[in-house]
């Protein structure tokens, strides 16, 4: 882990690449300080960079990403033979996101006018411990982001974490409900809700809803999450617009996930070396489902059977991108200088960066409810969940359903086209493992290539979706050339980063990645 002992002072885009925005310590002529008001939209921008990076990663585990024709080289991706230096950039990103959060609570402590600054600080500082803890397990926290006073850390419990960062939630909200004579965000200051305060309360309540979830087939915590469950307020209920961060995005700045999927600011592709998995494709195009309306605004000529899609580790005769056209965009390219905008996944540049959609916010509350964990009958969280799912993937650059789109109408075509799947129409599961696939199941195709992290830690502790790995690309989430020693052919975590080898090595850990696990995993 990076360690640091300067403040700063950075504008919104004053570096070329979206990574560097998260790269606070590397300038001596940058200031040494600067306000709490400065500092939080920075800080959230360059978790929209963050989020970008969990999800591509783990993109190739989950079933959403595999390699195109044509390239060579890609090592440990195939086979999943991890090594610590395959991951660094999520860990020291995360923890320079992470300082940077410290810095505005820090600036704020004991300040009632900078109440909304630090709740805000304070719930997206949960927010990336919660992404490090899923893909790490034990990591530094009590004794971490104090810089040169401890400069080697130790790792924490990962349940012990998870448990203070619900805690941490419940402080944030009480934080905005007792503020007296707060200075206001507004969309200057706050990226993410515009200065909204009650959409981050209803965002703090569903990270809360999201941890609790994943710890609550856990013996050893069920006092806890039965306690939690209990206390969470019904009344602010949760997130019900989509959690996008947007700074004012341009071509030139463009967002995260367009940066890294899409084009560059110079109009190329910005990565032909992958594809869409035939696996995550099979939800699409009629090998598990059929699903028209969605498909035919994320892949690239799914219309005419023409998407190029592969699965992970096939090196025979794998396809190629369309020339001039990432697979995931479904615009006009004209020239390098004029690229459409257009709905779907890869809307345009200026579109905003999802840390958390209203789909997911649904089927967690539908799980939340199947369960017995909060009152209510998860049915129409369930079809919620797909309408948002439509909604969000309908939407232009704007954030508003393009002209043409009929999401109600859509839907209902999607409920006919598939009308003897219980994932779709979750009225035909008999079983509660049935009525928990479906919900799982359309969580993993709402998060398709948006929030990939967030569906990979799901399958992880629920199975869900079902991967074959004797079974054909439509069916096998798993690389074809795949060590893994799993039933299911997959690996169960990362390794830690050699960052942390060379600067924490009395602390560091060395695991197995196929047979140690993240503490809430069962499988």
């Amino acid at each position: 882990m990076r360690k640091y002992n300067r403040l700063w002072l950075l504008a919104l885009f004053a570096l070329p690449s979206c990574t560097d925005y998260l790269d606070i310590n590397t300038n001596t002529n940058y200031a040494t300080s600067a306000s709490a008001e400065l500092v939080l939209p920075q800080a959230i921008v360059g978790s929209a960079s963050v989020s970008n990076a969990f999800s591509s990663h783990a993109a190739h585990f989950a079933g959403y990403m595999a390699n195109a024709g044509g390239y060579s080289g890609f090592g440990s991706l195939l086979n999943y033979n991890l090594v610590p230096g395959d991951h660094n950039t999520i860990w020291v990103n995360s923890y320079d996101n992470l300082q940077d959060f410290k810095y505005v609570i820090d600036q704020s402590k004991d300040q009632d006018e900078q109440s909304y600054f630090k709740a805000s600080a304070m719930i997206m500082t949960v927010l990336n411990y919660q992404r490090l803890v899923d893909a790490y397990n034990d990591i530094p926290y009590s004794e971490a982001l104090k810089s040169n006073e401890n400069l080697t850390p130790k790792y924490d419990d990962a349940a012990a974490i998870y448990q203070d960062l619900v805690v941490k939630l419940d402080e944030a909200i009480a934080v905005i409900d007792n503020a007296k004579s707060p200075v206001t965000l507004n969309p200057s200051s706050d990226p993410l809700f515009g200065g909204n305060m009650n959409r981050w309360k209803q965002f703090a309540n569903t990270l809360k809803l999201r941890l609790l979830i994943r710890i609550s087939g856990l013996p050893a915590l069920a006092a806890f999450t039965k306690d939690h469950f209990e206390k969470i307020d019904q009344k602010l209920g949760f997130l019900t617009e989509d959690a996008i961060v947007n700074p004012g995005y341009v071509r030139d700045r463009p967002n995260p996930l367009w940066n890294s999927w899409g084009y560059t600011p110079a109009g190329a592709i910005a990565n032909s070396a992958r594809i869409p998995a035939q696996f995550i494709y099979g939800f699409y195009k009629g090998q598990k489902l059929t699903d028209e309306g969605r498909g035919l605004v994320i892949f690239k000529n799914f219309a005419t059977n023409g998407t190029p899609v592969n699965q992970l580790g096939n090196e025979t005769n794998a396809p190629t991108v369309v020339t001039n056209y990432s697979t995931w965009y479904t615009g006009v390219f004209n020239s390098s200088s004029s690229i459409t905008n257009s709905q779907g996944i890869m809307k345009g540049p200026s579109q905003g960066q999802p840390l958390m959609l209203v789909a997911e916010s649904n089927f967690l509350q539908a799980e939340a409810r199947l369960k017995g964990l909060i009152p209510g009958k998860f049915e129409e969280n369930f079809e919620q969940g797909i309408i948002a799912s439509f909604t969000y993937l309908y939407k232009d650059v704007t954030n508003l359903v393009a002209s043409g789109k009929d999401v109600k109408s859509d839907v209902e075509q999607y409920k006919t086209d598939n009308e003897e799947s219980y994932l779709v129409n979750v009225a035909l599961a008999k079983t509660p493992a049935e009525k928990l696939e479906a919900i799982i199941t359309q969580k993993y195709i709402a998060l398709n290539m948006i929030n990939c992290d967030e569906a990979w830690n799901e399958y992880r502790r629920t199975g869900f979706p079902v991967t074959q790995p004797t079974g054909d690309g439509f069916q096998n989430m798993a690389s074809n050339k795949s060590n893994s020693t799993r039933a299911d052919k997959l690996p169960s975590r990362i390794m830690y980063p050699s960052s942390e080898l060379s600067y924490n090595s009395a602390n560091y850990k060395v695991i197995n990645p196929f047979s140690d696990k993240i503490f809430w995993d069962p499988n």
